[in-house]
């Protein structure tokens, strides 16, 4: 049960980014939209995850490690992705899923997913180690 709570908090993740990177990329702020909003995107995803993460580990700290809650809110969040962002955001104007999935924007994102949540783990979540001198 605690693998659908990742992904559904990896698809509240999801709207929340692609409403974030629409919202950017409505804003007149430089010539390039698309990276204005992938700028955009990749300075607020860090804040999504560990919301994700804090909401994922409010209850239980250690179910599971930070990297795996980490692949599973991506796994939600570019299932849809595929689903939905491609063809109705990216194929209408002129992109492919080649050209989303293969591009290093989507791949630095992941990493950033990824790497937040595991962070997140090791700051928040993870299992205190007791000292067995301390016991002594």
């Amino acid at each position: 049960m605690r693998t659908v709570k990742a992904l559904g908090i990896g698809i509240l993740v999801w709207i929340f980014g692609v409403s974030a990177f629409s919202a950017l990329y409505m804003l007149p702020i430089s010539e390039d939209r698309y990276l204005q909003a992938n700028i955009g995107l990749a300075l607020v995803v860090p804040f999504l995850v560990w919301l994700g993460a804090w909401l994922y580990y409010k209850k239980v700290k250690s179910a599971h490690h930070g990297l795996t809650i980490g692949l599973l809110m991506l796994l939600a969040s570019a299932t849809l992705d595929a689903l939905i962002t491609v063809p109705l955001l990216i194929i209408p104007y002129g992109g492919s899923y080649t050209s989303f999935f293969g591009s290093t924007d989507f791949w630095l994102i992941a990493l950033e997913f990824v790497a937040v949540a595991t962070i997140y783990w090791y700051a928040k979540a993870r299992p205190k180690q007791i000292n067995s001198l301390n016991q002594l």
